[in-house]
């Protein structure tokens, strides 16, 4: 009671104008604590679902288990499978004969073959390291002259070790995420080769100098690509963050290691300027209006995890989730669409999906006015979007060569992700940039369904795979 005594005798005196000033101050403090908690709820509650974070991220929020579908874990019906089939080309046939018969003891010398059972075995072979030498003769002509044999290329000194224990290198730190120490242990087990951590390092960094003509190809080819994805991430270098630029197709990828995320950055990439088709992207500020002849096309995936955002920050709201079902049906229309062979979804398979986005948009722009100065809530700034944006959004629903979202170029990052959770950061820009291109390459590959231990050899040798040249009309 004392304290409240006190606090009403620290008013004493106040007229009531003054006294509506502290309770207007009051209220106004109020407010901004208010939004703060909110923001700070929101901060907290972000995951895989409703943001950009990666599923690995979840750590103080669950994401909401899915729905039952009644489904058996495991191969699900018409799912290709996995069973091993037993082999028409063999390496080696035992025959087994019994010499007793199993029943009165009497030996079988000459008995009758009234059939055979078979079962098949298929395993590797014990792989250890398989020493050549090469002597490379010195003769003398009669006239004076000695000549000497040429060596081999993958004899470049006088001990080394050959391509495909390098290839073996490769794919492991590269393509398998293994660190360079690990690596070493695992070909020693293997093979028996008692190759040191420093050589395991320094073979992607010597693959890449192979690499430069597939490099140049690859950005040529993706420069007259009809749509682009692009993306970019952070990646740690040397102690300092550096950004990881993007550009790909489902049959190309391209990356491009920069100390900066901006539009000068995205440039040096080589891909981007000057490119005259339709660029998938998030929304990212770098690509507003440039490059200058370009189409866009904004993320789908990204404006439902908006939405899921919103939702969960206002669960009263209605328009959300309606908007998020008007554009996941738009998907389903243009996947429908395209199975199909069309240009793009028919108008009035559209119809009501954009009738109800359109709709939504209206509500919440309602819900949500602008708030005076330039720094908006997220759901205004969503809003915003969905509505000047438009275009953009529904590329996807006009152009059925556009994807509704941008995971595929998510998806090319995401190696470089696993590759720093396992191996932390590069320690120069020129080993990051080594990896980079081989990762390029084997991304590139792999789209093109090549083994990649075939295309790392080929690499290796001086014959590196090249993406054929897409087919004009």
């Amino acid at each position: 009671m004392g304290g409240d005594n006190r606090a009403v005798v620290g008013f004493e005196g106040m007229s009531r104008e003054e006294l509506l000033a502290v309770v207007v101050s009051q209220a106004e403090q109020i407010q901004a604590l208010t939004v703060l908690v909110a923001e700070l709820r929101a901060e907290l509650g972000k995951n895989s679902q409703n943001s950009s974070l990666p599923p690995s991220s979840d750590r103080f929020t669950r994401a909401p288990r899915r729905a039952g579908t009644g489904r058996r874990p495991g191969k699900q019906p018409g799912a290709p499978g996995r069973t091993l089939e037993a082999a028409a080309d063999l390496d080696q046939v035992v025959d087994h004969v019994p010499d007793r018969c199993g029943r009165c003891g009497a030996g079988l010398v000459g008995a009758v073959q009234v059939g055979v059972q078979v079962r098949q075995v298929h395993d590797v072979p014990s792989v250890r390291v398989r020493v050549v030498e090469h002597r490379m003769h010195r003769l003398r002509c009669r006239c004076g002259q000695v000549s000497v044999a040429s060596a081999p290329a993958q004899a470049d000194g006088p001990v080394c070790y050959g391509p495909r224990l390098r290839v073996l290198a490769v794919y492991l730190v590269v393509f398998q995420h293994v660190p360079a120490e690990r690596a070493a242990v695992l070909i020693a087990d293997v093979t028996g080769a008692r190759v040191s951590t420093g050589w395991v390092a320094a073979q992607a960094g010597r693959f890449a100098r192979n690499l430069d003509g597939f490099a140049d190809l690859v950005v040529q080819q993706l420069r007259a690509c009809p749509v682009v994805g692009v993306d970019e991430t952070t990646v740690g270098v040397g102690g300092a963050r550096q950004w990881l630029h993007v550009a790909r197709t489902d049959a190309l990828t391209a990356y491009h290691l920069d100390p900066s995320r901006g539009r000068e950055a995205a440039k040096a990439g080589g891909v981007l300027e000057g490119y005259d088709g339709t660029l998938v992207h998030d929304a990212l500020k770098v690509y507003d209006a440039w490059p200058a002849g370009a189409t866009h096309a904004l993320c789908g995936a990204h404006l439902l995890r908006e939405l899921t955002a919103v939702a969960q920050a206002h669960p009263e709201a209605l328009w959300p989730d309606q908007a998020r079902r008007a554009l996941v049906d738009l998907s389903r229309a243009a996947r429908a669409a395209r199975a199909a062979g069309l240009a793009a979804i028919p108008p009035q398979t559209a119809a009501e999906p954009l009738h109800l986005l359109r709709h939504a948009v209206l509500v919440g722009l309602a819900a949500h006015p602008r708030a005076p100065g330039r720094k908006q809530t997220k759901a205004r700034n969503l809003l915003e979007r969905l509505r000047d944006r438009s275009a953009d959004i529904l590329r996807f629903t006009t152009d059925l060569a556009v994807p509704f979202t941008n995971n595929g170029s998510e998806r090319d990052l995401r190696p470089v992700k696993t590759q720093m959770k396992i191996s932390g950061c590069h320690r120069s820009a020129e080993t990051a940039k080594a990896w980079l291109r081989v990762r390029g390459y084997i991304s590139t590959a792999r789209k093109h369904s090549q083994d990649v231990m075939t295309v790392l050899h080929d690499a290796i040798t001086g014959n590196p795979w090249l993406p054929p040249t897409p087919a004009t009309t």
